[in-house]
């Protein structure tokens, strides 16, 4: 038995001491926040590949084929503009139509992202199953195919500012960072919500609900000053934080000449736009990573 021990230098060693001898690891262990980030930029191509696969893939059973992500936005404002610009006359804001359709396709960004960001994990089991990759590529790339849309969707947006009778100003420039603060709060969202996807499956069920309040809580469908009017002076300023109605006030500064503002001060909002994004993209990444070895599991 001496000689056997003698010959055989592991014996005695437990199982996380062998391990670490020789440089084994756990399979499927979580990398570090860094080292996750650097495998991510790395598989940047696969994300954007996979994204625009999506996106042909997505209306490649339609007639019209893409056309439809310019179609469905603009079905949607003509059916609230006769709801609340008809008949619950709404016009009392300035080129409504312009209004109404820009907090439609800034919040249809986000609502889009979101609804298939849920379903991002638990509706590709069978690709985290067989390939090894950052599983965080998959909420970015729904969050890359819906800005995709949005592009299209931004050419039809200013043609009706345009047909409407806004100017062209400089202000118009102040889209592209609006946008881009959106996109961040976006993928950060889209992240956090495809985690919580992948814990609890009815939360595709129940997203619709939650997304159709937020619509309201927006002030897509009407003036934003209702909120003053009829909420208390605290909810108010509570509302005025509601990061959707940020960017879509932000977009609606940049593009229509007149549109009402809750926000006291222009600062504000973007100051807002940006913290926004801030937290909600790094919050929402680092919670999607701490559950990195969870994905595909079960």
């Amino acid at each position: 038995m001496a000689d056997t021990a003698l010959a055989d230098p592991d014996s005695g060693l437990t199982q996380a001491q062998l391990a670490a001898r020789y440089g084994l690891r756990v399979a499927g262990e979580r990398p570090s926040l860094a080292e996750y980030s650097r495998r991510l930029w790395h598989y940047r191509h696969f994300t954007a590949a996979y994204a625009n696969a999506k996106l042909v893939a997505s209306f490649s059973n339609a007639r019209l084929g893409q056309l439809w992500q310019v179609l469905t936005p603009l079905t949607n404002a003509a059916v609230y503009y006769l709801i609340f610009g008809v008949v619950l006359d709404q016009n009392r804001v300035p080129n409504f139509i312009a209004y109404l359709t820009t907090g439609l396709f800034i919040f249809n960004f986000t609502q889009s992202a979101v609804q298939n960001g849920t379903q991002s994990i638990t509706g590709n089991l069978g690709l985290i199953r067989a390939l090894h990759f950052p599983r965080a590529c998959l909420p970015l790339a729904a969050t890359l195919t819906q800005f995709q849309q949005l592009l299209g969707s931004m050419v039809v947006l200013i043609a009706i500012v345009l047909v409407t009778g806004e100017p062209i100003t400089m202000a118009w420039l102040l889209i592209v960072p609006a946008v881009l603060l959106q996109a961040v709060f976006n993928a950060g969202l889209t992240m956090a919500v495809a985690r919580m996807g992948a814990k609890v499956a009815d939360l595709k069920q129940v997203m619709p609900f939650v997304l159709r309040t937020w619509m309201y809580g927006s002030g897509v469908l009407y003036s934003v000053a209702l909120f003053e009017e009829r909420l208390p002076g605290w909810a108010s300023k509570l509302v005025e934080f509601n990061p959707m109605l940020v960017y879509i006030e932000l977009a609606r500064v940049a593009l229509l000449e007149q549109s009402p503002l809750l926000s006291s001060s222009l600062f504000q909002l973007w100051l807002a736009g940006v913290a926004w994004a801030v937290v909600m993209g790094l919050g929402g990444f680092i919670y999607f990573w701490r559950g990195e070895q969870e994905y595909g599991r079960g």
